[in-house]
C-alpha cells in the first residue's frame, strides 16, 4: 500500500471488525482466538500500522487533552527547563503539548497563538511580555478556551503563575551591600519588559534605601538579551567604575563574565557580579554565578497543573499562584576591596 495504512485497513485485511483491532493493539483482545491476535499483529507489523491519535481517542472513548505551550525561545535555558516541568505533568496526565517557540517576534507569537487555536486545543499556556489580554482574547476569537498566563507582563489580568521579581531585585542588592559595595550597576536589556522593571526597581529601591547612590541615566546599562549581549557590554561595564554589577538574567551575566576574563578584570576580586534565574549551567562556569533562584521546572508544573483545573472546571475563578525566590551565593560575588 502507497498510502498510509488505516486500522479500517487492518481489519479489512484481517477479516474482522475496526474494534476488534483496535482492541487486540490495545492490549484488550484477550477475549478474541489466538489466532485472531496473531494475524492482526502480524498485519501491523508487515504494514507498519501507526495508530491515529484521534481516531484512538474516539474508538477507546479516552479523554486526552492537547494543550499548546508558547515561549519566546525554547533553546534558552530558562524555557527549555520550563518546558521540561510542562512535560512532566503531560506525561503523567496523558496530555499532548504542542510547544510552539516565537524566537521573541511578536507577529510569529500572534501567528503561532493562531494556529493552537485552529488546532482545536483544550487549553494554553502563554508565556510572552508583548502579549495583551486584548490581543490573547482577540486571537481566541470569543471562544471559552483556558488559558494561563506565565509572569511576563504584571499589567495582564487573568489566571497566572509568577514570580516576585520585585524581591528579587531586592535580595540582590542586599546582598552586594552586606558585601560593602557602593558603586552599583544594573545590566539590562534595549527592551525593559515588566518582570525586568521589577527586578530593577527592587535593586535600586534596596539602594536607595541603604543611603546608597543610584542614577537611572549613569547606573544602568543596556544591552542585547542574550550571552553576546553581556560578552559586548563587559567594556563598558569595566570601564563604568562600579564594583557590583546586577545582571536582567543569567544569559547575560555569563557572557559578561567571558567578556571581562578576556578584558583581564578579575571576578570577583575586581568586580562581583550577580545573575537572575540560576539556570543548571551556573555552577559549571568560571567563577560560578552568584544568582536569584527562580524555581524554573516548578513553573511548568504549576502552569500545567492550574491549566488542567480550568479545563476541567471552566467557570473556575481566575487565581495567582505565587512561587518563591531567593539567593544562591557562589563565587561570582566578594567582599569590596579598596583598590
Amino acid at each position: 500500500m502507497g498510502k498510509k495504512v488505516t486500522i479500517r485497513d487492518i481489519a479489512r485485511l484481517a477479516g474482522v471488525s475496526v474494534t476488534t483491532v483496535s482492541q487486540v493493539l490495545n492490549g484488550k483482545g484477550n477475549r478474541f482466538s489466538k489466532s485472531t491476535r496473531e494475524k492482526i499483529l502480524k498485519l501491523r507489523d508487515e504494514y507498519q500500522y501507526v495508530p491515529d491519535f484521534h481516531a484512538r481517542s474516539l474508538i477507546m472513548k479516552e479523554n486526552i487533552n492537547t494543550i499548546g505551550v508558547l515561549v519566546p525561545n525554547v533553546s534558552e535555558p530558562f524555557f527549555g527547563s520550563f518546558v521540561e516541568g510542562v512535560q512532566q505533568v503531560a506525561r503523567q496526565e496523558k496530555l499532548i503539548p504542542l510547544i510552539f517557540s516565537a524566537n521573541r517576534d511578536p507577529k510569529l507569537e500572534k501567528a503561532y497563538l493562531e494556529q493552537m487555536v485552529e488546532r482545536s486545543i483544550d487549553g494554553l499556556i502563554i508565556a510572552s511580555a508583548r502579549m495583551t489580554t486584548e490581543m490573547i482574547n482577540q486571537a481566541l476569537a470569543n471562544r471559552e478556551l483556558p488559558y494561563i498566563l506565565f509572569d511576563r507582563n504584571y499589567d495582564q489580568v487573568g489566571t497566572r503563575v509568577q514570580t516576585d521579581d520585585y524581591h528579587g531585585g531586592q535580595l540582590a542588592a542586599q546582598h552586594l551591600v552586606e558585601l560593602g559595595h557602593q558603586k552599583f550597576l544594573y545590566l539590562g536589556v534595549n527592551y525593559l519588559t515588566e518582570n525586568f522593571k521589577q527586578r530593577l526597581a527592587g535593586f535600586k529601591d534596596t539602594l536607595l534605601a541603604n543611603q546608597l547612590a543610584f542614577n537611572d541615566e549613569e547606573d544602568v546599562l543596556r544591552t542585547d538579551l542574550s550571552r553576546q549581549g553581556g560578552y559586548e557590554a563587559a567594556r563598558a561595564v569595566a570601564s563604568s567604575g562600579a564594583t557590583a554589577v546586577f545582571t536582567v538574567n543569567d544569559d547575560v551575566a555569563i557572557g559578561l563574565l567571558r567578556g571581562l576574563r578576556e578584558l583581564k578584570v578579575r571576578v570577583p576580586e575586581e568586580i562581583s557580579v550577580v545573575g537572575y534565574d540560576d539556570i543548571a549551567l551556573d555552577e559549571y562556569i568560571y567563577p560560578p554565578l552568584t544568582t536569584i533562584h527562580q524555581p524554573i521546572f516548578d513553573l511548568g508544573v504549576g502552569a500545567t497543573k492550574i491549566l488542567l483545573d480550568r479545563i476541567d472546571h471552566k467557570r473556575q475563578s481566575e487565581q495567582v499562584e505565587h512561587f518563591p525566590v531567593r539567593l544562591v551565593r557562589r563565587e561570582s560575588t566578594a567582599p569590596y576591596r579598596m583598590v
